[in-house]
């Protein structure tokens, strides 16, 4: 692979695993950044070293990246993403794919000069617990599936939406619990399980209705197209964080998900996979597969074939989470997070 020269829109949180991903990775220069705030584009420059822009266009014209990574709030998302594409820029974008149905469609529909990489950031697929458990999956020795259970029990605090108002907003985050700490659950669920053809869910603020417009605690019935259901859980309403949890009752096996992979088979004996640590600037709840997710999207950009986590495989689970917010809405639920497909 050429040196290839990256660049971050959005100097925000997630941006530092981008940052350390590039700074990991041989053969990749950080070239800019691109904020909309004046005082973030400082920051941008003081903390990077490098030239910040107000626009893509701006970026492109004068440091020529050959990648960019979008890690603006979610309603910014798309429209960095087709700038950059448009100019002839592969891009790497954080979920969700978008914040509304309307906008993520755009960019699926996109026609995009030839050979252009537009890559999600669903980077738990790269996680070990995942690879293993598609692995057995693919390799039919788990058997039937009877059913799954998913879960995402974290914390989070007012002051959390107070410092970004925009994670507080329907209209720029796309809903709550669901996109912004859920999206990646709930992509694995139908990665694992196949497509959701049915979504019966309840959306609620239950602890923060008096500083957000969308949910802080969901409950849902997925089913699937094999008419297997999954029953999924979340809510950020607890003390501690919890780890994530995704668990499968199987023929031969019943599989757990749970910072790590434990199959316990029905004739007794046990499976364990580890998952792998590793140390970052950005959030533990982040996981530990970003710099996996970036190095394989690197290591393909001048493959002729679309990057495998496109956008067009990225929207199930935006699809998931607003079926969701619908079925919520039908059912009567007021109150956050109860609009319709959007």
């Amino acid at each position: 692979m050429s040196v290839k020269r990256a660049a971050i829109v959005g100097w925000g949180d997630v941006a530092t695993v981008h940052r350390e991903a590039i700074d990991a990775i041989e053969g990749v220069d950080l070239v800019g950044a691109v904020d909309i705030d004046p005082a973030r584009r400082a920051a941008a420059t003081a903390d990077l070293g490098v030239p910040a822009f107000a626009t893509v266009t701006e970026l492109v014209d004068a440091v020529q990246p050959d990648v960019v990574h979008i890690t603006t709030p979610h309603d910014q998302h798309i429209s960095a993403t087709l700038e950059a594409a448009r100019l002839g820029v592969h891009v790497i974008q954080e979920k969700p794919l978008a914040a509304h149905l309307a906008d993520a469609q755009r960019l699926v529909d996109a026609d995009l000069p030839a050979g252009v990489k537009v890559g999600i950031c669903f980077q738990n697929r790269y996680n070990v617990s995942s690879v293993e458990l598609r692995r057995l999956l693919d390799s039919g020795e788990l058997g039937e599936i009877h059913g799954a259970y998913a879960s995402v029990v974290w914390t989070r605090t007012a002051d959390y939406y107070r410092a970004k108002p925009w994670r507080a907003s329907q209209e720029h985050a796309g809903g709550g619990l669901l996109i912004n700490q859920a999206i990646h659950t709930l992509d694995l669920v139908q990665w694992m399980l196949g497509e959701v053809t049915g979504v019966d869910g309840r959306v609620a603020a239950h602890k923060f209705a008096d500083v957000t417009e969308v949910e802080d605690t969901a409950e849902i019935l997925f089913t699937h197209a094999s008419g297997v259901q999954t029953s999924f859980y979340g809510t950020l309403t607890a003390p501690q964080n919890r780890p994530v949890e995704l668990e499968l009752d199987c023929e031969n096996a019943y599989v757990t998900v749970r910072d790590g992979l434990t199959v316990a088979w029905k004739d007794g004996r046990v499976d364990q996979f580890e998952e792998r640590r590793a140390a970052s600037g950005g959030r533990v709840y982040w996981g530990v597969s970003h710099e996996l997710f970036i190095r394989d999207f690197y290591a393909r950009v001048d493959d002729p074939e679309p990057f495998w986590i496109g956008p067009a495989e990225a929207m199930p689970a935006l699809r998931m989470l607003k079926q969701t917010y619908q079925s919520s809405a039908l059912a009567g639920s007021a109150g956050p997070g109860a609009a319709t497909l959007d």
